[in-house]
């Protein structure tokens, strides 16, 4: 064959040519959901079965990290019965892992249609020269800049279809869908958290986006999402209109961009002064500010409720003696350790602790009647009795318990619990009192 002239080859010639140096060929029915390895050479002797599941196939070659063999979850691989049709030839650049190698191999796949009939040729041959590597570094550098875009399409809304779908983290290239928008929608919601669906189909029905976005016009929100992973991550959605002249022209990029660690760290900022401003520095309970918040809460929720609301206010007995004998420093850390008492107490009975001011702490006991909060107050008597404080060994205190009532105000909750507690201190202190 090396010695014919190119004049004397015929179409045989070239066929078997191709068959000769071609990696992979496969025929395929996607109608019986069935493929034929009619070639198999090099890595594709070990990757490839000679027949099995079409739906199978594409899922190997395509749903799969693009870093590596790790197959997305099974949510995204409903996808994958879409990406498998073809009108047209199509052809895109694949990275293939056998099972324990770490570097992929680069392939080229070329799809050839049967006319109307499901059915396909796929040619496969992977790329050994440098040049090729060369190129995968390349675009490697590229994707490292748009990384944060997770993915992306276009979305036609008058025609109802979606194309030219790009999720950078199975592949380079441009993923091939046969999707209409309406059923990608509906498939993809089940991907959002489930307390964002609903804004997530409102914000992406095509009536809403028709309405509120003239040419040109971007908008996108946060929410949380399913990555390939299967995990939730903080995103961002983002819908842009085409720029046209033409008004009834609904053209949409759509793209999701990763912002989970961004935003991770917002909430951690948030949350850290959230937590400044609601604890007692000292002590680390509720300060004054929030226990009134949570007190007004729990009178809110009494009239609206039958489920009982107890509440106790606590005052360490003869505190200023400590302050006078020992130092402020030594009664700081006498504070702390009440406040600590009253947290796991609080914790283990799962109601709310704060620091009314001084050496005045508060309990609120939801779910707790007169009585249940009487016996968790003398309990807390008895700990702080017992307990061995540095330094002052031994300190007691007085508590004050009331009921709240459905007709009660913030100041009847408060003027109860404060003349019980008081009421403590006048008999002898180291007592509980229900007033």
């Amino acid at each position: 064959m090396k010695d014919k002239k190119l004049t004397d080859f015929s179409i045989d010639d070239v066929c078997g040519l191709f068959v000769d140096h071609v990696d992979a060929l496969i025929v395929v029915d996607s109608s019986i959901d069935t493929y034929k390895a009619v070639v198999r050479r090099g890595i594709f002797e070990n990757y490839l079965e000679e027949t099995g599941s079409y739906h199978d196939l594409i899922l190997n070659l395509w749903f799969h990290f693009n870093d590596s063999n790790e197959k997305v979850s099974g949510d995204y691989q409903i996808f994958a019965d879409n990406t498998g049709v073809f009108k047209n030839k199509y052809s895109r650049r694949l990275k293939l892992y056998l099972e324990d190698e770490k570097e992929p191999h680069l392939v080229q796949l070329t799809i050839y249609p049967f006319e109307k009939e499901k059915k396909y040729i796929f040619v496969l041959d992977e790329f050994i020269d440098n040049e090729s590597l060369q190129e995968s570094l390349t675009t490697k550098k590229i994707n490292t800049i748009q990384s944060s875009y997770l993915f992306s399409m276009y979305i036609d809304l008058v025609a109802d279809t979606t194309s030219s779908i790009n999720v950078t983290e199975i592949s380079d290239d441009v993923v091939n869908y046969n999707l209409k928008y309406s059923d990608w929608r509906m498939m993809i919601v089940n991907m959002i958290w489930p307390e964002d669906q609903e804004q997530f189909l409102r914000r992406t029905d095509p009536e809403y986006l028709k309405k509120n976005f003239t040419p040109g016009r971007t908008s996108s929100y946060d929410c949380m999402m399913r990555n390939l992973e299967g995990n939730y991550i903080w995103v961002k959605l983002i819908f842009s209109r085409a720029q046209t002249y033409n008004e009834d022209d609904y053209r949409f990029v759509f793209m999701v961009q990763d912002i989970h660690d961004n935003s991770m760290e917002l909430l951690s900022t948030l949350q850290t002064y959230e937590e400044k401003a609601i604890k007692d520095p000292l002590t680390g309970v509720f300060n004054h500010g929030e226990v009134e918040t949570q007190l007004n809460n729990a009178i809110a929720l009494r009239q609206k409720s039958e489920t009982p609301v107890s509440v106790m206010m606590l005052d360490l007995d003869k505190f200023k003696a400590v302050n006078d004998n020992y130092g402020h420093a030594t009664g700081d850390l006498t504070l702390k350790n009440f406040a600590k008492i009253l947290m796991d107490m609080a914790a283990e009975e799962k109601a709310l602790a704060g620091r009314w001011g001084g050496e005045e702490f508060v309990i609120i006991c939801r779910e707790k009647n007169a009585d249940e909060a009487c016996k968790m107050a003398e309990k807390l008597r008895q700990k702080v009795e017992e307990y061995l404080f540095p330094e002052i060994c031994h300190i007691t205190c007085s508590v004050g318990v009331t009921e709240l009532k459905a007709a009660d105000s913030f100041k009847d909750v408060f003027d109860r619990m404060d003349k019980a507690m008081y009421a403590s201190k006048h008999n002898g202190r180291n007592m509980v009192t229900l007033m």
